[in-house]
């Protein structure tokens, strides 16, 4: 990983376009060929940024002022112009082990997985632990009209939560292989200010019924 403090502004060029004035920030190059940009604060996210694939060219002086320009495959440009240089190391993080999921959390996902159709019967399971490039979405799934959608599981539903979700959406709507991608915020207790904040992104909430995925409790034999 490659850490770069700079005097920097950066200019996005795609389908939007946007501009950060310039400011001193964090610069961050990584392993899989992601760059992205971030502020003193909003740890859960950077300003701007570019996912894999995409490639960096410099254009530079002996000072290392100039351009770094980011471009992916569907030609969109993340120009990084670097007006003063403080401070510019690489370091080697080795594989990472991953997310350890709580336990029950990990067994809300396995049961889900296997039950897709609890959250709509035209649903149907692509991949648990989706890849991205900032982490695994829990379940990716298929509908019938060939969208997808993109399941955060946990244990109590927070507001973490839906940022998380929100962050992987982003992320996999930039893919045109897979956008449209919805999302699904499933908990088995979903707090009213997450539910708020889902449903006004457009996120569907899902509060998971642990004994009937488990096959403890049986809606149909219940006498009230």
């Amino acid at each position: 990983m490659r850490l770069v403090i700079a005097t920097c502004t950066v200019n996005y060029a795609g389908k939007l376009s946007a501009h950060l004035p310039s400011a001193k920030r964090l610069i961050l190059v990584k392993s899989d060929g992601s760059v992205s940009i971030h502020a003193d604060d909003r740890a859960y996210k950077p300003l701007n940024w570019m996912s894999p694939p995409c490639f960096l060219t410099f254009e530079v002086g002996k000072d290392g002022l100039g351009d770094w320009i980011v471009t992916n495959k569907q030609s969109e440009k993340l120009i990084i112009t670097i007006e003063e240089l403080h401070h510019d190391s690489e370091h080697e993080l080795g594989e990472d082990p991953g997310l350890v999921k709580d336990g029950v959390e990990a067994h809300l996902q396995e049961l889900l997985a296997l039950h897709v159709k609890k959250l709509d019967d035209d649903y149907e399971l692509v991949r648990r632990e989706f890849p991205t490039a900032i982490g695994p979405v829990d379940l990716l799934c298929t509908d019938t009209k060939g969208g997808h959608v993109a399941v955060e599981i946990k244990r109590r539903g927070e507001i973490d939560g839906v940022e998380q979700l929100t962050r992987y959406l982003e992320l996999l709507n930039r893919d045109p292989l897979l956008a449209p991608v919805r999302g699904i915020f499933a908990a088995q207790e979903i707090k009213p200010q997450a539910r708020t904040l889902a449903e006004d992104r457009g996120i569907s909430c899902y509060v998971i019924d642990y004994d009937e995925l488990r096959g403890i409790d049986d809606p149909a034999a219940r006498l009230f």
